[in-house]
């Protein structure tokens, strides 16, 4: 299959995956069997969170990420009583080769805002079960940080993947690599909620 078709046989997926919506429970644990915790380098702070911020810098502002490929996804996603995590923009062709480079994310985060503009908050690394099984030994992670498996069918019409949270620009109160952040919000999404 030719990667411009796949490409668009996974947009397809993604977006069906906004009409169902709410019809999947989210299916998701830890490779480890505990959830992602904040890991402090012996200086004090975060290698990984030092990396996203030096790779999105660019981000803030949300048309440099687009004119890089990255291309909103999905509504807001939220959660019950979670909070969010966001407004994800993906860039396909780095989610689809089945690599990870943590000065690449796959995904850049933002949190809509009640004026109308978009604050980035981090990144995601998410890489599809299959492909990385069929490379790649064991279950991946990013500079010591495990990624978490969702499996299929879930909430966001993809394939089982493997994902990780980096809440690089906007500390979250439960924990630097956890996919729900408590104090994000899609009030201001204008309805567009996953």
């Amino acid at each position: 299959m030719g990667s411009a078709r796949l490409m668009r046989r996974l947009a397809h997926l993604m977006i069906g995956g906004l009409l169902l919506a709410g019809s999947w429970p989210l299916n998701a644990r830890a490779r480890s069997g505990q959830p992602h915790a904040r890991t402090v380098d012996g200086d004090g702070t975060n290698a990984l969170i030092e990396v996203v911020r030096e790779s999105t810098d660019r981000f803030h502002d949300v048309a440099a990420a687009e004119a890089e490929g990255y291309k909103l996804m999905f509504g807001c996603v939220s959660g019950s009583d979670s909070g969010a995590t966001g407004l994800h923009y993906v860039n396909l062709p780095l989610l689809l080769d089945g690599e990870l480079d943590p000065t690449k994310p796959e995904i850049v985060i933002y949190e809509p805002l009640p004026n109308g503009h978009l604050r980035l908050i981090g990144a995601d690394y998410l890489v599809l079960a299959a492909d990385w099984d069929k490379k790649q030994g064991g279950p991946p992670q990013i500079m010591g940080q495990l990624l978490q498996l969702f499996e299929s069918p879930n909430r966001f019409g993809l394939p089982t993947f493997y994902t990780l949270h980096v809440g690089a620009w906007k500390d979250n109160p439960s924990a630097t690599f956890v996919n729900w952040h408590s104090t994000v919000s899609c009030d201001a999404s204008g309805g567009q909620n996953l």
